[in-house]
């Protein structure tokens, strides 16, 4: 049951308050002046506070109750205020509606719109504290996170990307196969990198490549290594990437872009850990954990033939996807601060703005408009103006 604290020196006045508020279930304590109402605000907690502008007959300005507000307003910032007052105070109350109350209403009240305005206010409080346990319990959820995995300083508030990561700490610990999916931009180089800080192979080396800057005649040599003269220019034998990963993690980025001549090689490599430098004889056994990841729908390219099922299947052991960030809003803020420079600030307009726009280009292009921003920004507080958002993004609805 919802509790008011009504501060009115009129006992016929608090009377009335708590008759009403009991006939519809709402508790309500009663104190006769600005000092006893402040005492049972330290004592107990209440929803909402109903007090009076005026506490000494001889006086009619109101500055009693913008005092007994200000105070209120220091101790809790976040408990709503509702004042009554005569037509003599009713510019004071406005000033004080402007300072943070919550409504004024003329003595004597309607009982409707005061109840109205009560019930509005309770609703609020409640959706609030929801809000302030919601944070609460993500903020528990992401300090465990950190506690129970490796998070290689990844930057995160939503509960989409807490989900995200809890699986990657998970799955790290298997050595299956991973692939990451998710538009560009997005962050998947850094999954791959806490998929490999949370593995049995975290003190082997990681080794990233990125198959679609590969020329295709040189594929083979950049996976697997070539011995001298095993093709033009070839002077010396030069390890492959697998070779250097020997005993870590591989990062194939962009892996629907790979050859299929490419992809003939990769599948049997996974399947038997064995492999042939370019122009050699013997094969080599390495042990690596291979983690890739595309912004391509594959299966896409499996029914154009462009790209083999049975490799995709190998590959995708274990999909972690890494959601573009208009799907997880909440981590626009946090990571907008981590991108500033020391010494530079977001503007409340500036905050508004990023979260309004739709970010096509995710999180690269968020960390290139701070850093833009925080550049042209004249003083320490960044503003909406420095940013120079679209207010519509291409595809916005």
């Amino acid at each position: 049951m919802p509790t008011i604290l009504v501060i009115d020196d009129n006992p016929a006045v608090a009377t009335a308050l708590e008759m009403l508020f009991s006939l519809h279930d709402i508790r309500t304590r009663s104190a006769t002046s600005p000092e006893e109402g402040l005492a049972l605000l330290q004592r107990e907690a209440f929803d909402l506070v109903v007090q009076d502008m005026n506490f000494q007959a001889d006086t009619t300005s109101g500055e009693e109750g913008a005092a007994l507000f200000a105070r209120i307003r220091d101790a809790h910032p976040d408990l709503p205020v509702i004042l009554l007052t005569a037509w003599t105070h009713l510019e004071a109350a406005v000033d004080l509606v402007r300072a943070g109350a919550a409504d004024y209403l003329a003595k004597p009240w309607d009982d409707r719109k005061l109840l109205a305005t009560v019930n509005n206010l309770l609703e609020l409080s409640e959706a609030r504290r929801e809000l302030a346990r919601h944070r609460q319990a993500s903020l528990r959820r992401r300090q465990s996170l950190h506690d129970e995995f490796d998070l290689r300083g990844y930057v995160f508030a939503d509960p989409a990307s807490e989900r995200m990561l809890a699986l990657a700490g998970q799955v790290a610990r298997s050595e299956l196969p991973v692939l990451v999916t998710g538009p560009n931009g997005a962050g998947k180089e850094k999954i791959a990198e806490i998929v490999h800080a949370n593995s049995a192979a975290r003190d082997g080396p990681f080794v990233a490549l990125n198959c679609g800057a590969i020329p295709a005649d040189l594929v083979e040599a950049e996976l697997f290594g070539a011995e001298a003269g095993a093709y033009t220019g070839a002077t010396k034998a030069r390890e492959g990437k697998f070779e250097a990963a020997d005993g870590g993690t591989l990062f194939l980025d962009e892996i629907g872009t790979l050859p299929q001549a490419g992809q003939v090689k990769l599948l049997r490599v996974l399947e038997t850990g064995r492999f042939q430098r370019l122009g050699a004889n013997r094969e080599r056994q390495v042990r690596v954990r291979v983690v890739s990841a595309t912004n391509a729908d594959l299966p896409a390219l499996i029914r154009a033939g462009q790209f083999r099922e049975d490799l995709y299947y190998r590959l995708n052991a274990i999909e972690i996807r890494v959601p573009p960030l208009a799907e997880r809003s909440e981590d626009i803020l946090p990571l907008a601060r981590h991108f500033l420079p020391p010494g530079k600030q977001l503007g409340e307009d500036a905050a508004r703005a990023l979260l309004a726009h739709r970010w096509p280009g995710n999180v690269r292009e968020l960390r290139n408009s701070i850093q833009r921003a925080a550049l042209l920004a004249p003083g320490r507080i960044v503003s909406a103006a420095d940013l120079a958002l679209p207010t519509t993004a291409p595809g916005a609805p």
